[in-house]
């Protein structure tokens, strides 16, 4: 589970393993010492979870965690096919229903409906504790796309239209048979809801992001990609697997 390399970019904590496996696990296991920190203060933690082909590895391995107290857990998701009907196995919703929430007791599962005003008001009862997230191919945040992306965004959640970068990787995530099958609208939390939470993990494996991933580390902070703003979250950790670190690991030398 030890990494092959680590690196700061600004206030963020960078890690890279040999494989997307390795990868999960050791994003599992910082992720269950979060929880157990937050516990020493609170009844409970508060957790945002993304639903992404990326995060099948970590998902799994968090499972395999066998002392981490679920019954103390409240689990949001961070975005939604909203206009899809409930059962559609590419809402986001059903996607952590199948890999996460039906094999362990949550304290509280709120799945991201039609109804976003409601949505908010459960967000907004307290706060968020920890994010665990990934960063898409076009460098978006949960839905923020760079089109939309806004990092001083008054909302809490909000729908956006989604461009075609976006769209197209749930085609290549296997989500979608052909970008015409993809939702052009769907909702998310907004940038400052997803960095209000004390900490953040961000799994981030294979080639595809490699692009995405160079451009957090060195680009310039803007919504041009929107994760690099990662860069000033106090408490930040992203996990990178050989693959997409491909591009980066010249630069550190």
């Amino acid at each position: 589970m030890r990494s092959i390399f680590q690196h700061k970019a600004g206030k963020l904590d960078v890690s890279i393993y040999a494989d997307r496996d390795v990868l999960g696990l050791a994003a599992a296991h910082y992720v269950r010492r979060r929880i157990k920190r937050v516990l020493e203060e609170k009844d409970e933690v508060r957790i945002v979870f993304a639903a992404a082909a990326s995060q099948r590895e970590f998902l799994t391995e968090l499972l395999n965690l066998v002392d981490i107290p679920w019954n103390k857990v409240v689990a949001f998701q961070m975005d939604e096919y909203h206009m899809l009907p409930k059962s559609a196995p590419q809402r986001f919703g059903n996607f952590l229903d199948k890999l996460l929430y039906r094999f362990r007791d949550f304290k509280a599962i709120h799945f991201m409906g039609e109804d976003i005003e409601i949505y908010e008001q459960l967000i907004n009862e307290a706060p968020i504790d920890i994010v665990c997230m990934g960063i898409g191919e076009n460098g978006h945040l949960a839905f923020n796309d760079p089109p939309v992306a806004d990092f001083d965004d008054p909302e809490t959640i909000k729908e956006v239209e989604l461009d075609e970068v976006c769209r197209q990787q749930q085609v290549n995530d296997g989500e979608f048979a052909r970008i015409d099958d993809v939702p052009k609208r769907a909702v998310t939390l907004t940038i400052p809801a997803l960095l209000s939470a004390t900490y953040l993990s961000v799994v981030v494996p294979a080639s595809a992001k490699a692009d995405a991933v160079e451009q957090t580390l060195f680009g310039e902070i803007s919504t041009k990609c929107p994760a690099t703003i990662l860069r000033t979250h106090p408490d930040a950790k992203l996990f990178l697997d050989i693959d997409s670190s491909k591009n980066i690991m010249e630069k550190f030398k």
